[in-house]
């Protein structure tokens, strides 16, 4: 008889619905994953809300996520039913050029789980086992599931190639951008401006060791004389582009991670003339993944104390609640 698991679907725009579905059986190479935490990213409420052409309904999305394996599939022998495992959900095919070459998040044939395949969003889900990494007993599933969203900022610290005397602009106080504050902190980055209109999510920021600056007055105030080394946007609108361009200083790196609008007008020239870097910075390769997870498992980066649980039956209230306004909540973990 078919085992069933209960999970999350999402249906259609602000739709989602507890199903129940098969349990997925792993293949050749794959383990099966019983899902403990899985966090919402902010990805998935545009997704949710339709405005994301990546996520096609009906789909179980999830891709932050931390659990135990329950099952291996054929030929995977590195773990065994029971091991704690945290989870990169970027599956790509290992033997392209840039596979080859350390840059493994811009393979053409990258498939990531909650998008192009199942995620978790449910009671268990398949894995590849090169992407499935064994966690220590004393680290928490709560945890382990942040490992994926840290390694987006410590991969986009690095392509900016942040240097501890930079002085960093941090556009968005969301996940990524509060996780980009903690990786530019253990780089040594001194002097890190987090701008937001969210007075909760700045509090966070300052706890963090950012610089709170609400609104354009206040990155101008504390902007320095020449402008930043450095900047990020981790909202991905027009006017949060804009305002990295005008507050770094001549030769600056600019990073680029909100995907919010997909086309923005920016002013060209100035970037030429300014010979201003600006870097596209999409999830993060192996490297990334793991320096993340070690972090976490240092007790170097944590930001449980903004996280709230949720079960898995309430996630669509809770996607409403991020829209809506999350106040100081970081992120929401779902507990299947």
């Amino acid at each position: 008889m078919t085992q069933t698991m209960r999970a999350l679907v999402y249906e259609g725009p602000r739709l989602m619905n507890m199903r129940t579905l098969p349990v997925p059986a792993p293949a050749a190479g794959e383990v099966l994953v019983k899902i403990e935490r899985v966090g919402i990213c902010g990805s998935e409420l545009s997704g949710y809300l339709g405005h994301n052409t990546l996520r096609k309904p009906p789909l179980v999305m999830g891709h932050e996520f931390a659990g135990t394996v329950a099952e291996t599939g054929e030929g995977a022998s590195r773990f065994k039913p029971g091991d704690r495992v945290a989870v990169n959900p970027l599956q790509t095919c290992g033997k392209c050029r840039d596979c080859l070459s350390g840059e493994a998040q811009l393979c053409p044939e990258r498939k990531l789980l909650g998008a192009h395949l199942p995620g978790a969003f449910a009671e268990y889900a398949v894995v590849a086992e090169s992407n499935v990494y064994g966690i220590p007993d004393d680290l928490s599933f709560d945890l382990a599931a942040m490992a994926e969203p840290l390694a987006c900022a410590v991969h986009l610290c690095r392509l900016i190639a942040l240097q501890p005397e930079d002085r960093l602009l941090v556009m968005g106080a969301g996940p990524i951008g509060l996780f980009a504050v903690a990786a530019a902190r253990l780089l040594g980055v001194r002097e890190v401006v987090v701008a937001d209109l969210n007075a909760d999510r700045l509090r966070i920021a300052a706890e963090l060791g950012g610089i709170p600056a609400n609104g354009d007055a206040e990155i101008e105030r504390l902007k320095p004389a020449e402008g930043f080394e450095a900047a990020v946007d981790a909202v991905g609108l027009q006017a949060t582009r804009l305002r990295c361009i005008a507050s770094v200083r001549r030769g600056a790196r600019i990073g680029l991670t909100g995907l919010h609008e997909a086309d923005s007008t920016l002013p060209v020239n100035t970037i030429i003339r300014e010979e201003l870097k600006l870097l596209g910075a999409f999830a993060y390769d192996s490297q990334d993944f793991e320096l993340a997870l070690r972090w976490i498992a240092e007790g170097k980066v944590d930001l449980l104390p903004w996280t709230i649980h949720r079960p898995l039956e309430q996630g669509g209230e809770c996607f409403e609640t991020l829209i809506g306004g999350p106040g100081s909540i970081a992120k929401i973990l779902l507990q299947p």
